[in-house]
């Protein structure tokens, strides 16, 4: 007899007690088959009791800071499918069943609920050019398989979830989340799904600046660790270019006249051409310990079987039909 496999739905909170008792009901109506968990993230209001009074299981994070929460989550729960959805109701979270049938048809490893706004009120001022920009820049670098990279609505699967480093501590864990697909090549889909503004007296932790600060710093510390030959390259290229503006005119002199004037620029250009092959020479050892690196990660990913479907999860319908996107499915 087939076991049917299991579903478990993380809610990251910080005082969200106006919305969370909404969002746990939204997901038992959707997914009644569910464990549903509310992990409460050093809350100061009454999150803790909705979401127990909306028979959530609730945990706790006390490290401040979303990325905590993924990683506390990740380790603790253990099924075959992972839904995370933010706790303060902007997400539609009845098209959770939706973006879990698609994960099962694919069969892929992420399917990410890639958010499409209802009210114009829905992004605080300069976050949909911030995430415009941010999503442009990891397109550009990783693969073009992402259109919202920093939507909090994701279903994984079991081997996405065990495989996955969740390094960040706070909103750029979607950027590594999304950067962990792409550059492992996991087969990921998208589905739209409704942004809306949040409920009175819930209120946005996210702060745009400093926020989208600290995710361009993950965006570039990433691209040094899984690009190490791109940014070696470029420096190294750089270094070069400068050599050769201080050495052209050295050499020339030395062409024209069989003397080194200049002998101090000489050695500087010289020395920053060695530099230069320094540097080169280091980025392509780092890409080889990347390789292995992800190879190793690869292995950890295919110790896990990939999300399988049984009768149970058929798709009761839905309205807007998902929009696919990225690699082929694969099983390996």
């Amino acid at each position: 007899m087939a076991v049917e496999p299991t579903i478990a739905c993380v809610v990251p909170c910080h005082n969200e007690e106006a919305a969370v008792g909404k969002v746990v009901h939204s997901l038992r109506a959707a997914l009644p088959e569910a464990d549903i968990y509310v992990y409460d993230n050093a809350s100061t209001d009454r999150t803790v009791e909705a979401a127990r009074e909306a028979g959530a299981i609730v945990r706790q994070e006390p490290r401040k800071g979303k990325g905590n929460v993924i990683r506390r989550a990740f380790a603790d729960v253990d099924a075959d499918v992972v839904l995370i959805i933010d706790g303060d109701d902007t997400y539609d979270a009845s098209r959770a069943r939706d973006m879990v049938d698609l994960l099962f048809e694919g069969p892929y490893d992420q399917v990410v609920g890639a958010r499409r706004e209802t009210i114009s009120a829905a992004y605080r001022a300069g976050h949909a050019m911030g995430n415009k920009l941010l999503t442009g820049a990891v397109r550009s670098l990783f693969g073009n398989d992402v259109t919202d990279m920093l939507s909090g609505y994701r279903v994984f699967s079991r081997r996405f979830v065990k495989s996955f480093p969740a390094l960040a501590r706070e909103f750029e864990t979607e950027t590594e989340m999304t950067i962990h697909a792409l550059h492992l090549r996991l087969p990921t889909a998208e589905v739209e799904v409704d942004y809306r503004v949040r409920p009175a007296g819930s209120e946005s932790k996210l702060r745009t600046c400093r926020d989208g600060w600290r995710i361009l710093r993950v965006i570039l510390d990433l691209t040094r660790r899984e690009r190490p030959s791109l940014v070696h390259t470029v420096a190294a290229g750089l270094l070069a270019l400068v050599s050769l503006i201080l050495g052209l005119p050295v050499i020339a002199d030395f062409i024209r006249t069989g003397t080194v004037p200049r002998i101090p620029t000489a050695i500087l250009a010289a020395a920053i051409m060695t530099i230069a092959t320094l540097v080169l020479l280091v980025g392509y050892i780092l890409e080889s310990l990347m390789h292995m690196r992800q190879e190793q990660t690869r292995l950890v990913h295919l110790a896990y079987t990939a999300p399988v479907r049984t009768p149970r999860y058929t798709s009761q319908g839905s309205s807007t039909g998902p929009l696919t996107v990225g690699t082929t499915p694969s099983n390996s």
